[in-house]
Parts: C-alpha cells; structure tokens; sequence
C-alpha cells in the first residue's frame, strides 16, 4: 500500500508572534514545528505501513525551512519525502494549497491519502476535502479508525454528540484523520540518522503547471481587544441569584 501523508509546517506553538504589514507574521525569528493534527495523519499511515506493508511519502509545501519538518516525517518512519517549494506558501487560499497538492501528488497514483483535520495557524480544515474533489477520489472525514478490507477501507467517523458512523469506501481514497486517533511516536535516534540518507524530491511549485485566482484573501491579522465588564446585580439574595443563573446559562453559556 502506497500512502501519502500531508503535512505542514507551522509556527510553533510558544513562538512570540509580531504581526507584520500584508496580513501575516514576521516568520525570521520564530520557531517552526509539524502542524500537530498532520502528526496524528502521519502516525496513522506508519501504523497501517507496519500492519500491511507498504511506502509512506511524507508530501509538505513552503519555502527551504519545510524541509525540517519532511526530515522529522522521515525519521518517524516516512519511506521518502516531496517538497513542493514555495516561498509565499502562507498567502494561498485552500484551494490553491490544494491544487498544487493534488498536481504532485498526482504522479504517484497512491493507494491512500491521509490529511490531519486542520492546520493550527490558518485552521481552514479544507485541504483534505478540496484534494478529494481535485483528484476525484471518495473522501471522508474525521476519522477515528481505519481497518482495510481487500480492495477497499472501512473508517469509524466521529459525529457530533458522542455519535459515530462507520463507512466504506473503495481505494484509491482521501481520509482526513481526527486528532487523537493515536498516539503519536517521537523519532529515535536511530531514526534521525536513518532519514539523513533519504530521498527528498523537490519540486518548484511552478513547475507544476497549476494556475489558481484566489477565491478568497485574509484582510487582516490582529490581536483580540482585551475588555472587561463588572455588572452589578440588584435585588434580594434570591433574586440576585436568580437573575445570576439565568446569566450563566444564556449569557455565559456554562450552566
């Protein structure tokens, strides 16, 4: 079975973000991880490369930095890595993530796509959709298990309301994997010095052949305004608490 992983490159999480001119952040002096949700999507396919045999191609597009965290797939247990490199990565819309995605991937004809359920900066959660529908593949989403069967797969999908749904689908196909399905591994060292002597195959995005007009632009990063607000509440005791509750339930929405 020939999977491939998608995988991002965020900012990480305790990095001091400075928003810059042009709608996004100044990306010279923070630090950069595995978007936690692709991790989740990238354990799932060494665990079903393990149960089944098979290759796991870690895919990830942004500029050289990218790299790293295809190098971190790789000495998890990713067989070999695509880079598609461009350096204003951040300031495509899903779609056109999505296309250019779908364009590399293309070339592999795999067996299965694994996506995580969104990125933690941009947080669209539309890539694994729109890379189905690009590719004309049967998709699902959220999954929370995956068992194979012959020529096809059967996957848990979580609902809302503690519900759940089971579905088959044929291969080839795109699932876009829940966070905490597993348990993700951490790369050993024997790992680290494995994924020094594998393939990384990068690709200029332009290259691809891909022309995509934005269907949608980010206006503006900002700060949240941070208020504060003191009401007093009148009356009796009983009333007080009365007119307290009634708060808290439809106001605050914690009762």
């Amino acid at each position: 079975m020939k999977i491939v992983v998608c995988i991002k490159q965020v900012p990480a999480k305790d990095a001091p973000l400075v928003i810059v001119e042009g709608g996004w952040i100044r990306e010279s002096d923070i630090g950069f991880e595995m978007n936690e949700p692709d991790s989740f999507a990238l354990e799932e396919a060494l665990r079903l490369k393990e149960k089944h045999t098979g290759e796991v191609i870690a895919v990830s597009m942004g500029p050289e930095r990218v790299k790293q965290t295809v190098k971190e797939a790789l000495a998890k247990g990713a067989d070999r890595g695509i880079h598609v490199a461009e350096d204003k990565a951040h300031g495509l819309d899903p779609l056109g993530v999505a296309k250019s995605l779908a364009a590399a991937i293309e070339r592999e004809e795999p067996d299965l796509i694994l996506t995580g359920l969104q990125s933690d900066d941009h947080g669209f959660g539309q890539t694994g959709v729109l890379l189905a529908e690009l590719l004309g593949l049967p998709h699902a989403t959220l999954i929370m298990q995956i068992e194979v069967q012959g020529q096809g797969l059967r996957v848990k999908r979580e609902l809302e309301a503690g519900w759940f749904q089971w579905v088959e689908l044929p291969l080839p196909a795109v699932l876009t994997i829940q966070s905490g399905i597993n348990k993700v591994r951490y790369a050993t060292l024997k790992g680290i010095m494995a994924a020094k002597k594998k393939e990384i195959t990068a690709i200029p995005r332009e290259s691809l052949g891909v022309t995509h007009e934005p269907t949608q632009r980010i206006e503006r990063i900002y700060v949240p305004a941070k208020t504060k607000k003191t009401e007093f509440l009148d009356g009796t005791p009983k009333e007080a608490a009365a007119k307290l509750v009634e708060k808290l339930k439809h106001e605050a929405r914690v009762l």
